[in-house]
């Protein structure tokens, strides 16, 4: 039997290419593979959200009646202004991040912890403030009332800003009526021990329905956006017609079975995606960190190389870049 081995020049190296194929070394390599399918991952998301907002769009919510808070700055109507600052904040992280990586490649220790800081306060900042939008959103802010069908129905009154008529929202706080008859909240403590419910809305349909007729100058608008491009507001008879009629549950703030800013899908899609986005930033922070003290130990000082700084930073930018889209889909378009 001929036992004849063709040397091809290639034995011992991986892939038969060498082992840095494309110039790339495995783990960078490894992280491109990794981006890509997380790519696909977010691609779909946005896909399913971009398909629901179409086919809803004269339900979805307008995002600068959503977005309007700051910190610190309550009661005023500021649409996007924190939106665009987190956006910002996340931007020039990865200036730093890329800052960090161009002093990796010049072995200067002293610059890459300094940039490898500066991304990390900017990766916690946008954290921050994704958790506190996210606190925002559930707590609410007008409160509504969702009807027999699912729809949202918003209070309000029509007031002149600039010489123009402009319905601004009111408060169900400000004129629901409480009516001394409504049962309390079933707890373990006044009920059956072993039963509980979950908690019950600030107010009922009939305490709004009594406020809203002592009240002649509220009027009801529903979640369908009119030719103006703003949402459809009611007279002030049909305005009483469809609480009575068709009001089923006062909603105050948003979560995955209600949202009082319109259809509950979006509710759902925000918390999803903005949440799996923020995961990736939270995940990149403690990522970065580990990388950070690294540095300042000199473990890659004593390898020769921040080939690892510049692995993480293209995850980072990965993250930054999601970010671009989502903003794009949730609060753009």
């Amino acid at each position: 039997m001929d036992t004849t081995v063709a040397n091809t020049g290639t034995e011992g190296k991986t892939w038969g290419g060498g082992n840095k194929p494309l110039g790339a070394s495995y783990g960078k390599l490894m992280m491109w593979f990794f981006i890509v399918s997380d790519a696909l991952t977010f691609s779909g998301f946005l896909a399913a959200y971009g398909f629901s907002r179409f086919k809803f769009i004269k339900e979805w919510p307008i995002a600068d009646e959503v977005f309007t808070h700051v910190p610190f700055l309550h009661g005023q109507e500021l649409p996007m202004i924190y939106v665009a600052f987190m956006t910002f904040i996340l931007i020039m992280s990865s200036v730093t991040m890329v800052l960090a990586v161009d002093a990796g490649h010049h072995m200067n220790k002293a610059k890459v912890t300094l940039y490898m800081f500066l991304t990390i306060i900017g990766g916690a900042i946008f954290v921050g403030s994704q958790a506190w939008e996210w606190a925002t959103f559930i707590q609410g802010d007008y409160g509504a009332v969702q009807t027999k069908g699912g729809n949202i129905l918003q209070f309000g009154e029509k007031v002149m800003v600039d010489g123009e008529e402009k319905f601004k929202r009111i408060s169900i706080d400000e004129f629901a009526v409480t009516i001394a008859s409504e049962r309390a909240e079933h707890e373990r403590k006044n009920g059956l021990w072993f039963v509980t419910e979950e908690t019950l809305p600030p107010y009922s349909v009939e305490e709004i329905y009594k406020g809203l007729e002592a009240n002649s100058n509220i009027l009801v608008r529903n979640q369908i956006i009119n030719d103006e491009g703003e949402k459809t507001v009611l007279s002030r008879e049909e305005s009483l017609r469809q609480i009575k009629e068709n009001g089923k549950l006062v909603v105050k703030g948003a979560n995955l079975v209600v949202n009082e800013y319109g259809t509950s899908l979006f509710a759902d899609f925000f918390f999803f995606i903005t949440g799996f986005h923020g995961f990736h930033v939270f995940s990149g922070v403690v990522i970065n960190i580990i990388i950070f003290f690294n540095v300042i130990l000199g473990t890659y000082e004593r390898r020769g190389s921040y080939e690892m700084v510049e692995k993480v930073g293209l995850y980072w930018h990965f993250v930054d870049l999601v970010w671009v889209f989502v903003f794009t889909f949730f609060y753009l378009v």
